[in-house]
């Protein structure tokens, strides 16, 4: 966030990861390290207001409960309100915080008026504060009140809640707002945020205290996540009646990349069973290490999602568990999940945000919904981390807009306003609408853009491996089920970030010493001009992507940031969906660092 501080001056600078006994009781052994910063902040001004902005997983609820406890110690505050996106959330923070020694009544609605005297507060959503923010206004004057706003860019969802918000909790005495998904852009300010002027004069929000992807995973905070991309063959035939063939992941229009997209996902062609089950062996080879290890789908919509619980039933031989929202039972189900042993869950919504499930370490995006803000929510479900060496693995179409998201894992946004939209293309473009209808309605998938086409066909192929800015892979794509698939669906399921990185290269460069073997040399440059166009980038990003390794053995600087320089000094986005001169202008460009580097 703009301006956000990273870490205040605290009178314990050298923390380990998790510092000891400073965390509510209930709520976990320890603190980590940011959640001590975080507090030392927090407690340093005392401020009114306060954002911390924390990557998912990393224990933004043991802060904010730490926050709470102390403050009613010390009687600054009588009462403690949570507002949560959803109903499952606001239950999991009333357990969350009776762990803590902090009864919170989950059931309490505003034209209740009253709750039992055996409760310090109580566990709201969003909405419910929308239906009739004077009931929360006149229980907040009452008491003195500390409000925590979990994932509070829900306050900007639609601009009645945003006033609802501001309606029922300005009169709190204190207020602790947390996110750990990046803010869209919007002309909806949210509540109780600062914002500030940017370099371009575009106002951005200002964060109290932020803990990012890449702090925490060198903390441990977080797992590493690999990212397994799968293209293939796919035939659909248009509303006119035309039959298309395309390749996921080449270069197509907007329009045809959507339809390739939902031709992929479509569960009766032979792409989505053929990445289910690469997804289930991966979960497999996870479970040597980690036992109770589990795999989640997400779904675009309930007709999707049950037929992928189909198809997994079959793969996994065990019927997996279902979870749609307009059920009464989701609720149980998840907490039922997350506390057995069952190896996969099929979802739409309901596991998109904030539902902690520990145990999940492989991941399938199986959704059209594709902007930063909901693939970062998808993500988060898979990261948090339990024990150090847990790894985990998401599959992912090879789709340019969701291999760039992948590739910039660490990129942290602030909310802007009124930020200029420069075409259909920028990421910020219709995320409103796009999230709109990815929530507004699981139940039916009616887009109306579905209906101008019908899928024929559809074949996977494993395409590479996205990690730590850079990419992994054989020559080409190859066969699911294949060694060379195997190479990297049999990775360990206990590893440190710089074991998978160095794992990552040792098997493709062994692979590769293989294949040379294997075939009759040939010059590089008419090998690469030969190939498809596929094949042609596959070539050039491994080349890219050994130069990049070679160069962080030479000087030590992380293959990220890396690779970050390069679109820099060459223009360009990530590597997963550069073009083959951009590509070639980077190779050139690195090496002209070896050789400045050598002369000098």
């Amino acid at each position: 966030m703009s301006g956000g501080r990273t870490g205040p001056p605290s009178p314990l600078p050298d923390l380990p990861p998790a510092y000891p006994a400073r965390a509510a009781w209930g709520t976990a052994t320890r603190l980590r390290a940011w959640q001590s910063a975080a507090l030392d902040a927090y407690f340093t001004g005392s401020p009114r207001d306060f954002l911390a902005v924390a990557t998912p997983g990393a224990g933004k609820t043991t802060f904010a409960l730490t926050v709470a406890a102390e403050l009613l110690a010390r009687r600054v505050v009588e009462r403690v309100t949570v507002v949560a996106p959803t109903e499952h959330l606001k239950t999991q923070w009333a357990e969350a915080a009776a762990r803590a020694g902090i009864p919170l009544d989950p059931s309490y609605a505003g034209r209740k008026g009253r709750t039992s005297q055996d409760y310090v507060g109580v566990a709201v959503t969003y909405a419910g504060v929308a239906v009739n923010p004077l009931a929360h206004r006149v229980r907040t004057e009452r008491f003195t009140t500390l409000v925590i706003l979990d994932e509070v860019h829900h306050a900007g969802d639609a601009l009645s809640w945003g006033e609802s918000v501001r309606e029922a909790f300005e009169p709190a005495r204190r207020r602790v707002s947390l996110t750990g998904t990046p803010f869209r852009s919007d002309i909806n300010p949210i509540p109780f945020i600062t914002y500030a002027p940017g370099a371009d004069g575009v106002p951005r929000s200002v964060a109290d205290y932020t803990y990012g992807y890449g702090e925490a995973l060198a903390d441990h905070v977080v797992r590493p996540v690999l990212f397994m991309a799968y293209s293939g063959e796919l035939q659909w035939r248009t509303r006119a009646g035309d039959q298309v063939a395309a390749r996921l992941g080449e270069p197509l229009t907007k329009e045809l990349t959507a339809q390739a997209l939902r031709t992929a996902l479509d569960p009766g062609g032979a792409w989505m069973p053929s990445v289910l089950a690469a997804a289930d062996r991966r979960l497999t080879e996870v479970r040597r290490h980690v036992r109770d290890a589990a795999g989640l789908v997400i779904a675009s919509d309930q007709e999707s999602a049950r037929a992928y619980a189909r198809l997994l039933a079959s793969v996994a031989g065990e019927k997996p568990t279902l979870v749609l929202s307009d059920e009464r039972t989701a609720s149980q189900r998840i907490a039922a999940f997350t506390e057995g042993e069952d190896r996969w869950m099929v979802a739409v919504r309901m596991v998109s945000e904030g539902v902690d499930i520990p145990r999940l370490a492989v991941g399938v995006y199986a959704t059209t919904t594709a902007t930063p803000l909901y693939f970062a929510q998808a993500v988060g479900r898979f990261v948090r981390a339990r024990r150090r060496g847990e790894t985990a693995s998401v599959f992912v179409p090879s789709v340019p807009t969701l291999l760039g998201f992948a590739t910039e894992m660490e990129l942290e946004r602030d909310h802007v306003l009124r930020r200029p939209v420069k075409d259909e293309d920028d990421i910020f473009a219709a995320e409103e609408d796009l999230l709109a209808a990815a929530q507004a309605s699981e139940a039916a998938s009616g887009e109306e853009t579905l209906q101008a086409f019908e899928a024929v066909g559809s074949q996977a192929r494993f395409d590479r491996v996205l990690y730590d800015g850079g990419e992994f892979g054989h020559a080409g794509e190859v066969h699911v089920g294949s060694e060379e698939e195997m190479d990297f669906l049999g990775i360990p399921g206990l590893l440190e970030p710089d074991q998978v990185r160095d794992l990552l290269h040792s098997r493709q460069d062994a692979r590769a010493r293989q294949q040379r073997r294997d075939s009759v040399a040939t010059a590089a440059d008419e090998v690469v001009r030969d190939l498809a166009t596929h094949e042609q980038l596959a070539v050039l990003r491994r080349e890219l992507n050994g130069l990049v390794a070679a160069w962080n053995h030479r000087t030590g600087t992380p293959h990220g940031a890396a690779h970050s320089t390069l679109r820099r000094e060459c223009d360009g986005p990530a590597a997963a969906v550069a073009t083959a001169d951009q590509l070639r202008s980077r190779i050139r460009r690195i090496r002209e660092w070896a050789a400045e580097r050598r002369s000098g």
